[in-house]
Order: C-alpha cells, then sequence, then structure tokens
C-alpha cells in the first residue's frame, strides 16, 4: 500500500510539473494572452487529466508571479506593465554585475570543459533566431542559454531567481514584440559575444556585454512608451 501511495504522488507530481511546463510555453508562446481568464475545469478537459494536478500547476505558475488568482473567477494571465519590465531589467543587472565582479575578483581563468560547449550552442542558436526575427525559436534557447550560464558562474539561488526574472521579461515582450514588423531591432543577439568572454575569463568584457543587452532592453521599453 505504501508503495502504491508513494507511485501515485510521483506521477501527479510529474503530471502537475508538465501541465505547469505546457501552460508556460503557451503563455510564452502568446497563445494565452495577459488577462486572460480560465479556469482549473477548462485546462484539465484540454489537456485531458484530472483537476488536483491541473489546479496545483496553476498554484505553482502563481507563486512565479506568471498568473493571478481569483477564488471565485479561476485564473487569469498576469498583465506586466512598461515599469515593472524596467525592474526586472534593473534587477537582473544588478545581480549580474555583482556575479562577473566576484568573478574578477576571484581571477578566474576562463570557463571550459563540456558545460560550456552546451553553452555555447545554446548561443548560436539563439543569436541566428534574433537575426532572423523567429521568436518561437529565439525564446526557448535565451532561456536555456541563460540558465546554463548562469549555473555556471553563479549558484543555484542565484539561477533560480534569474531564470524567474527572465520568463517574466518574456512574458510581458512577447505580446507586443508579436506584433512589430521591426521585431529583428529589438531582438538582442549578443550572446556569442558573451560566452567568448566567460571562456577567457575576462569579466570586465562580459559585463560590458552585459551592459549592453541591458540599455537595449531599458531603449526597447522608452519606445514602448513614445
Amino acid at each position: 500500500m505504501r508503495g502504491t501511495s508513494s507511485s501515485t504522488a510521483v506521477t501527479r507530481n510529474t503530471l502537475r510539473q508538465q501541465i505547469a511546463d505546457a501552460l508556460r510555453d503557451e503563455v510564452l508562446a502568446g497563445r494565452l494572452q495577459p488577462g486572460q481568464e480560465f479556469t482549473v475545469k477548462q485546462i484539465a478537459e484540454q489537456y485531458g487529466v484530472s483537476a488536483t494536478p491541473v489546479r496545483e500547476a496553476l498554484v505553482d505558475l502563481s507563486a512565479q508571479g506568471l498568473l493571478d488568482s481569483d477564488q471565485h473567477r479561476g485564473f487569469k494571465v498576469h498583465q506586466f506593465s512598461v515599469d515593472d519590465y524596467r525592474g526586472m531589467v534593473e534587477a537582473r543587472s544588478l545581480i549580474v554585475d555583482g556575479i562577473f565582479r566576484h568573478v574578477a575578483v576571484r581571477g578566474s581563468g576562463g570557463v571550459h570543459g563540456q558545460s560550456l560547449v552546451s553553452v555555447r550552442r545554446r548561443a548560436e542558436e539563439a543569436a541566428r533566431a534574433a537575426r532572423v526575427g523567429d521568436l518561437d525559436i529565439l525564446i526557448g534557447y535565451d532561456l536555456r542559454f541563460w540558465r546554463e550560464l548562469s549555473s555556471i558562474v553563479a549558484n543555484r539561488y542565484i539561477s533560480d531567481f534569474l531564470h524567474r526574472l527572465r520568463v517574466q521579461a518574456w512574458v510581458f515582450a512577447v505580446p507586443y514584440l508579436r506584433g512589430d514588423a521591426q521585431v529583428r531591432d529589438w531582438l538582442w543577439n549578443g550572446h556569442e559575444d558573451l560566452v567568448n568572454a566567460v571562456t577567457t575569463g575576462d569579466a570586465d568584457s562580459a559585463r560590458a556585454v552585459i551592459g549592453a543587452y541591458n540599455d537595449h532592453a531599458l531603449a526597447w521599453a522608452d519606445r514602448l512608451e513614445r
């Protein structure tokens, strides 16, 4: 009996994560729009599963700031403002600058090995997608690039926090970028430059690349307001 209960819990937790991942992808793809409302029942019917893992997945996404919960109306996709976006950029800027200042003090001789091979591959694919304006390809590679890179140069807690900020930033940006005829001009493609700086242990160059990245993001936010 105990083994069966444990197996059921594992299956439910796995399903919970799969549903959360699928819904996050729906939001990032722009198929679930900011402000769009839905219920546990609707999502459960859509995926053909019971209500329990769906409710747990939606609560998880609410905790990540991607959904808003209403006791009587269900859930809706959170609507971030331009000021929210600027706050995300500022937060990640301060944290990442601190990371590379720490790297400079430690005197890292660069990062090598199989882990960086994977990061470089993500960088190449993300940069290529940005240059041609392919959001569907870019978002996945961009998130994986930053997640893998931060896991190399920072601890897990910092890496998790930065990943959450980047997901939120993409959730804000996607609805605007998909309707922008000049989208290629506003997609950052400096991933490879950053990998090169990390590879050689050049913390100053890495900070310069990230500084340009954040300036680019803030300039885009200014354009939205204009």
